[in-house]
């Protein structure tokens, strides 16, 4: 399918109901349109603020990245001017952000758009401060509980926010015990007609798209900032490619969190929206953390492919390398039973497991394109089991001398790196590490 250009003719908003329609239109020779709905959470007795209405523009162009993969046209126009901050902003979702999609699909074009604007207008003047209860984005594993438990130990109420969330979520915000608020995103049901047909098809910057969805709702329900659960290894790229940085995580990276927060910042006036509040940790050091609260473990999951499954029976699948990262991280800090417990099996007593494990060990081919920490974080890990299991064994064997040089303790255990935590939020970071 060939087409010249992407286009976001309209959108409406009904605050009686809160649904949100998305118009989009792949122009062309045979044009597709499409129409997404997002339906927000209704506050009592709320009037719709005018930095709302300006959450949802950006909105509208960031969530059609979902539409753009079905043809990858040259050319993105947004349907009306924007702020510098905001056109770099979205150029860097359709560019970084679909950076995967573009390898996996040898699209270099991608790499080098320029989303396109009607004009410039001059960036708001910095009025509004979210100084509300905070929202906190949960999806169900370990990080977003540590930063609930943070939030929740410093008195500050935090109010547990997700989009279309699954069984496992809605558990893990009933271990909490906080009322959670959750919104709705459908996407127009041709596209997965498009793709069982074979349309191009492939990873996007989806967290991009919650987290406008997040700041949104947040505004509207006098909420605030929006506190997101991204950690440093988030920024690590899987591999480079024709010169560009190619990061499944894109979207949860520290540089796309900046450019998101310039964008709101310039486009809204509103001031520290949004941020991630465990930035500065280590997948390994949160796994640490989350290790000190017991009440998640028959809730937690971080598998992907078992919310694929349908089945809230069915929390880990055991064999991907999210489960692997996640089982090897979490295993130096605590008993082995409690981890097969929370797991349903023990993953290093499987040896069939062990050419997984090598890859995020950084041993045998690029880092996986999933949502998994760092090698030198995996390869720490491993020097902190010193049991025989078959799985240690195997690996201890196949990682080179080298490799055990580039893992630091220290670097793994120490904050740093660049963020963007608020003084107050990164003092309550510092007490809960210390």
């Amino acid at each position: 399918m060939q087409f010249d250009v992407m286009r976001f003719p309209s959108y409406a908003f009904d605050p009686t109901t809160g649904v949100a329609t998305f118009d989009y239109l792949l122009d062309g020779p045979s044009p597709l349109r499409f129409t997404e709905t997002i339906t927000f959470p209704v506050p009592a007795g709320r009037e719709v603020p005018e930095t709302f209405q300006r959450v949802l523009d950006l909105l509208h162009v960031v969530a059609g990245v979902s539409y753009f993969k079905v043809g990858a046209p040259p050319r993105v126009v947004t349907p009306k001017p924007f702020p510098q901050q905001v056109t770099d902003y979205l150029t860097a979702v359709y560019t970084e952000g679909m950076a995967e999609y573009a390898y996996r699909n040898q699209l270099p074009h991608v790499l080098e758009l320029t989303v396109q604007t009607p004009g410039v207008i001059p960036a708001a003047v910095p009025a509004e401060v979210q100084g509300g209860r905070p929202l906190s984005a949960v999806g169900g594993g370990k990080d977003s509980i540590v930063t609930l438990e943070i939030l929740r130990a410093a008195g500050l109420d935090p109010v547990p926010f997700s989009v279309n969330p699954n069984p496992v979520i809605e558990n893990v915000n009933a271990a909490s015990g906080l009322p959670a608020l959750a919104a709705r995103r459908k996407l127009d049901p041709e596209l997965f007609a498009l793709n069982k047909a074979g349309a191009l098809n492939g990873h996007i910057p989806v967290t991009a798209i919650n987290s406008l969805i997040a700041v949104a709702t947040a505004v509207w329900h006098g909420l605030g900032p929006v506190v997101m659960s991204n950690e440093r290894s988030a920024s690590d790229p899987n591999l480079i490619w024709n010169g560009h940085e190619v990061n499944h995580q894109w979207s949860k990276g520290v540089v796309a969190e900046g450019l998101l927060r310039d964008a709101v910042a310039a486009y809204t006036g509103l001031v520290d929206p949004y941020f991630s509040l465990l930035r500065t940790l280590s997948e390994l050091h949160i796994a640490q953390l989350f290790a000190g609260y017991t009440a998640y473990d028959d809730v937690v999951t971080s598998c992907n492919q078992a919310f694929k499954l349908h089945d809230p029976t069915t929390r880990w699948c055991g064999d991907c390398p999210k489960c692997r990262f996640v089982f090897l991280a979490m295993a130096p800090h605590m008993p082995r039973a409690r981890l097969t417990r929370i797991f349903g099996s023990d993953l290093f007593a499987d040896e069939a497991q062990t050419p997984g494990f090598l890859e995020l060990l950084g041993v045998d081919a690029h880092k996986p394109f999933e949502c998994v920490g760092e090698a030198e974080e995996c390869l720490v890990a491993l020097a902190l089991l010193p049991d025989d299991a078959p799985v240690l064994v195997a690996l201890r064997a196949a990682v080179p001398d080298s490799a055990w040089a580039d893992a630091s303790h220290s670097n793994v255990f120490t904050p740093g790196g660049p963020h963007h935590i608020p003084p107050a939020y990164y003092k309550l970071l510092t007490e809960a590490t210390a």
